[in-house]
């Protein structure tokens, strides 16, 4: 898929790629705009620290696929 609007590689990011199992791999939403969001649609897990439940989303490959970008924007659409 070439750069575009809707997708950008970065091979060039340092920690390109941080996540390993995706061929492309869209870096566009590098950090997940559905981070605050409770109910997500990837499937982040949840860690517990000093009493405090973390969103881990190391595993989550969701808004790097590029097939996504229309959820993601659609998403962000209607909670803003």
């Amino acid at each position: 898929m070439n750069n575009s609007y809707r997708f950008f590689e970065n091979r060039e990011c340092r920690y390109f790629p941080c996540h390993k199992e995706l061929e492309e791999f869209n870096c566009l939403f590098c950090y997940c705009p559905l981070y605050n969001m409770e109910n997500c649609p990837g499937n982040p897990s949840f860690l517990e620290k000093n009493g405090k439940k973390i969103k881990a989303c190391t595993d989550c490959t969701f808004p790097h696929r590029p097939e996504n970008y229309d959820v993601v924007v659609r998403i962000l659409k209607n909670k803003y």
